[in-house]
């Protein structure tokens, strides 16, 4: 039965807080919207979509070599009806993604072939209040996290919105 995946990294400790900040700063200007659950955050590096053996992504996983990452968040974004938490430019991070997702389609595993933008969602469905946002931050104050580990997620829809589950995960040593 194919499930739908993707690798991604998540967060927790100082980052989770500082992301739920900042979804609390948007609340603070009006923004209206479906908000991603604190446990649903995170920093996706290959959507590969409906797919029915996990194993053989982890199998993948395993071959690319992952090393700690420094991540730090530089702004906000907001596209079409999403705010975003974006990245700063890391050129460790952009070196994985890139060797991560040339070991996919060398062993034949299908994946979202858009050009990697790192960011984390905030927000989907934005609207604001009377219309018009309140003075949304121009600065991020989140702490500079490390990414210790790769996670192959599964993505399922709930009664409450979308659960992500791991399925396993590559750690960084």
């Amino acid at each position: 039965m194919d499930m739908r995946l993707f690798i991604a990294i998540n967060f927790d400790g100082e980052a989770l807080d500082d992301l739920v900040r900042l979804q609390t700063e948007l609340r603070d200007c009006g923004a209206e919207g479906n908000f991603t659950r604190p446990e649903n955050l995170h920093l996706t590096l290959a959507f590969i979509g409906e797919y029915g053996n996990p194993d053989d992504v982890l199998d993948v996983m395993e071959t690319v070599p992952f090393r700690p990452i420094p991540l730090k968040v530089e702004g906000l974004w907001y596209f079409r009806d999403m705010y975003f938490a974006r990245m700063g430019h890391v050129p460790e991070l952009e070196s994985y993604v890139r060797r991560l997702r040339r070991a996919l389609s060398e062993n034949g595993i299908p994946f979202d072939r858009k050009r990697f933008s790192p960011h984390i969602t905030l927000i989907r469905k934005v609207s604001f209040k009377d219309g018009v946002p309140g003075e949304v931050p121009e600065h991020v104050n989140a702490r500079e996290t490390v990414a210790k580990a790769v996670s192959l997620m599964h993505s399922e829809r709930g009664k409450r919105g979308m659960i992500y589950t791991e399925i396993g995960s590559i750690d960084g040593g």
